[in-house]
């Protein structure tokens, strides 16, 4: 006989239904198990909470079969492993469930619960008061399995997961029943980041499958997978699997069915201690007991976050830990950490407060820093930088740097900074839907206005490079106006800004303009802007004339230009560039493809190619350099971007900028560049973020100074410690118990780069020194209060990339050496499953493997076009397991 059958008075429900007088014996378990995804039993973690349960039927509403009060009661509990091959290291071996629940959960768990269904429907959820909320959970989730219908559909219910959307399938002897998990609307915690190249990829599924034997319910079997895996490095994936059974077993005489027309009155009569509570799934927190404290923390963590150690993998990984407990701790523990460390507090310090993103962390961090004093210029660049990596920024964080550049700030180099971040925020948040918000809007009014009316040169750089980092679409009428009237280096920003842009808003009349800019058609321009604008044209969707024009210029420019864009030509059809069908129709005419065009002697260049290559993604480089007619650098720019299908990330670039040098060595400048004071800088974009531009030299005196003091030493860009990836999601399983899935990656970088200058030697040198240490670090937890399971894994590599350019210019053509060198670099891997109980008895076991990546060369010039191979050397596995 079945626990639930269809009425059988003329109103058939339309879902499920207990007869009268009868006590329902069944059996329920619900277990979980996480693992990475592989699926095999020995390799997961986790547990089962088994029980009989009674079900009866306590009122039938007279006007209708359709609305029921139904009793579920939880007996004889137990708490045991999935796994059963653990054997002797079971946590529960030996362990009663009261030894394992605790006096108050294994009462609280037994006590029936009552459910009133219209319709096959949950209406309302009763239990007593003042239980705890994980043991309600685990009774919400046995009692959503009685919510289903026997008809097949599309609608929308309430139970533990939230107001999800189900669909049920009705078959002979059966009905499933499938919720579209990603369509539940709970409030729970969590946050991830945006960028698609960095992000998080989940999948979740429910269904639950009612076993039907002559019209009747016999079983419910119900599966929930959470999945999940990291876009960029897919060995990086954690899965959970949820499932409950609930069997029929046996039925006997029952209570009486109870008589009246309202639930109400018959639930008061049962116990006036039941209240109405939501069937949703509700939020508990798991009391850490003996934990240390967020000061302890800190101690424990600052030894690894010392200036000498940040290129160390335990720095990060130390990093990452830090960031987490800060999450949980107020402004006051966190102001008193800072100002332990005065006079000279730690940058990772301030790197790991700003990166926790809280209300308290961003608090104490800003009354910490004293921005009218520019005694701390280095702890707020720190905080800026920060601020402008932020995994997951919010309109109070762009409110609070608003905020310091309308008030007074010490330094100008600072305020530059902080316009430049709020450019950052202000495009993160629109792409996260926020670009109505009263702070974003203030912020655009900023950039725009600033930009607008700036008189200083100063001034128009800065708003430049926060439209550099804001791309706003309003802002390219602005753009266009500064590319193509404004100064060298003003009118180069603008059409480095212009280059940012997405291929929608290149439209036709930004092209006209890029166009007359490299044509010359209304002024001449620096070469640095030609090139610029050329580059923009050839990469948006070029249209045949267009590209016809460029290559009918070649030939008629400066002679390291010809041979640049000749490069900048060769490349797009050698990487198969978009813009490569075109520019081969166009070559198919002989005056745009002749040997006089195409023989240009220079030293100019331009390559691009694979660091990394597979069939879901890829990771690409790119050189171009560009000389003076005199052999000295005018502009060299090394890029690096990600790409996960259609998504992509400009990991990073660098790009090393000189001009005016030729009085050195009584050479003539180029067209156009005749009246350049003496300039030598470097520019950064690092993970979509513009940072504010370095000066090497600035004047002929400064640069005289520079040259006999030089110490060859390199001048750091960006330095400091990232959180570049950031997952947190909390789930409500339809069991009851608590998911958690933290995916975090931190990196340490080092950017720096120099120029070096010789008139005896007649040479220049220029370098570019790239330095991260990656650490990736998954946690999935499934918490009840009472047991909790856990997978950590950490992924961790150290890398070095380095390009040095030395050229000899005693002579014409002038000799070019280039070289980019990937170091030989270690790749680790760490994992830890654990059960545990709440009262610190635990089962653990660790995996590690290590293997080494090769160091290489890559290709810099057509004629050495060999993609560079990594080479894995697999170091032996350690596994160990056991208890702590």
């Amino acid at each position: 006989m079945s626990v639930f059958s269809r009425s059988r008075s003329k109103c058939h429900t339309t879902g499920l239904s207990l007869n009268n007088d009868r006590l329902y014996k069944l059996t329920y378990s619900t277990e979980v198990l996480l693992d990475r995804g592989k699926g095999k039993l020995q390799d997961s973690v986790g547990y089962r909470i088994s029980s009989n349960v009674d079900v009866a039927l306590l009122w039938r509403n007279p006007d209708g079969d359709d609305d029921q009060l139904i009793q579920i009661t939880m007996k004889d509990v137990n708490v045991e492993n999935v796994n059963q091959q653990r054997g002797e290291k079971s946590i529960f071996k030996g362990k009663s469930p009261l030894k394992i629940m605790g006096k108050e959960n294994l009462e609280a768990l037994q006590r029936p619960v009552l459910l009133h269904l219209i319709h096959g429907k949950v209406k309302e959820f009763y239990s007593y008061q003042n239980e705890p909320v994980a043991i309600e959970n685990i009774k919400r989730g046995l009692a959503s399995l009685f919510q289903t219908q026997l008809s097949s559909g599309t609608t929308n219910e309430v139970d533990i997961s939230g107001n999800c959307k189900v669909t049920y399938q009705a078959h002979q002897g059966k009905v499933i029943k499938i919720k579209a998990l990603d369509s539940c609307k709970i409030a729970r915690s969590g946050f991830t980041t945006p960028n698609q190249v960095l992000g998080v990829s989940s999948k979740a599924t429910s269904v639950t499958t009612y076993k039907i034997e002559d019209s009747f319910v016999i079983a419910v079997l119900a599966e929930e997978t959470h999945a999940f895996g990291l876009n960029f490095l897919q060995t990086i994936t954690g899965k959970i699997v949820s499932k409950q059974k609930l069997e029929l077993k046996t039925t006997e005489a029952g209570p009486r069915l109870m008589s009246g027309k309202q639930a109400a009155t018959i639930i008061k009569a049962v116990d006036s201690k039941y209240t109405a509570i939501p069937i949703v799934g509700q939020v508990f927190q798991s009391h850490c007991k003996g934990c240390p404290s967020i000061l302890e923390h800190w101690q424990s963590t600052r030894k690894y976050l010392q200036p000498d150690s940040l290129s160390k993998a335990e720095a990060v990984r130390n990093f990452l830990a830090f960031v987490q407990h800060l999450r949980t701790a107020k402004k006051e523990e966190i102001l008193q950490i800072l100002k332990m460390e005065i006079p000279q507090p730690l940058c990772g310090l301030v790197d790991a407060v700003t990166s926790a993103q809280t209300s308290d962390s961003l608090e104490a961090i800003l009354d910490f820093l004293d921005f009218k004093s520019d005694s701390s210029i280095i702890l707020q660049e720190r905080f800026l930088y920060a601020c402008g990596f932020a995994s997951h920024p919010d309109e109070e964080l762009l409110r609070a740097l608003i905020s310091k550049f309308k008030g007074s700030i010490g330094s100008s180099d600072i305020r530059e900074t902080v316009m430049i971040i709020i450019g950052t925020l202000v495009r993160k948040l629109c792409q996260n839907e926020g670009c109505k918000l009263k702070a974003v809007v203030e912020a655009k009014k900023l950039i725009l206005g600033g930009l607008e009316k700036a008189e200083k040169k100063e001034d128009t750089r800065m708003y430049l490079l926060a439209l550099k980092n804001a791309l706003l679409p309003e802002g390219i009428p602005s753009l266009l106006k500064y590319a193509e009237a404004g100064e060298g280096p003003i009118s180069h920003l603008a059409t480095t800004t212009l280059q940012r842009y997405d291929l929608p808003f290149i439209t036709d009349e930004v092209k006209k303009t890029l166009n007359r800019i490299y044509h010359q058609n209304r002024k001449v321009h620096e070469k640095t802007v030609r090139t610029t604008a050329a580059a923009i044209i050839l990469n948006n969707n070029p249209s045949y004339m267009e590209v016809k024009n460029i290559l009918l210029s070649i030939g008629e420019l400066p002679q390291e230009m010809n041979k640049y864009m000749l490069a900048i030509v060769q490349d797009i059809l050698r990487f198969e560039m978009p813009a490569s069908k075109i520019v081969r129709r166009v070559l198919k005419e002989m005056i745009a493809h002749n040997y006089d065009r195409f023989s240009r002697s220079g030293s100019s260049s331009a390559y691009t190619g694979y660091i990394e290559r597979s069939p879901h993604s890829a990771s690409t480089y790119s050189l171009d350099i560009l000389y003076s007619g005199s052999g000295i650098l005018r502009r060299s720019n090394l890029n690096i971007f990600q790409y996960i299908g259609k998504a992509g990330l400009h990991g990073s670039q660098v790009v090393i900028e000189a001009q005016g040098l030729e009085a050195l060595i009584a050479a003539t400048p180029d067209e156009g560049e005749e009246n350049l004071d003496s300039y030598a800088g470097m520019s950064a974009i690092l993970f979509d973020v513009q940072l504010r531009p370095v000066t090497f030299f600035n004047g002929y005196s400064d640069l005289m100074s520079k040259m006999l003091s030089a110490s060859g030493d390199p001048i750091s860009v960006v330095k400091g410690l990232i959180l570049l990836i950031d997952h947190s999601q909390e789930l409500q399983l339809q069991s009851g118990l608590k998911a958690n899935i933290e995916v975090q990656g931190g990196l340490a970088i080092d950017i720096s780069g120099a120029m070096e200058f010789s008139l005896w030697y007649r040479e220049s040198k220029t370098r570019v020194k790239n330095r991260v240490t990656v650490v990736i670090t998954t946690d999935i937890t499934v918490d009840s209060s009472f047991v909790k399971a856990g997978l950590e894994t950490s992924t961790e590599t150290e890398a070095g990339l380095e390009f040095i350019s030395t050229v000899q210019f005693s002579q014409y053509p002038f000799l070019v050496c280039m070289q980019m060198d990937k170091d030989e670099a270690p790749f680790r891997q760490f994992e830890k499953k654990y059960e545990r109980l709440s009262t610190g008895r635990g089962y653990v076991s660790q995996k590690r493997k290590e293997s080494v990546l090769a160091g290489c060369e890559f290709p810099l010039h057509q004629e050495n076009s060999e993609m560079c191979k990594v080479v894995f050397a697999p170091q032996p596995d350690s596994t160990s397991s056991g208890w702590f």
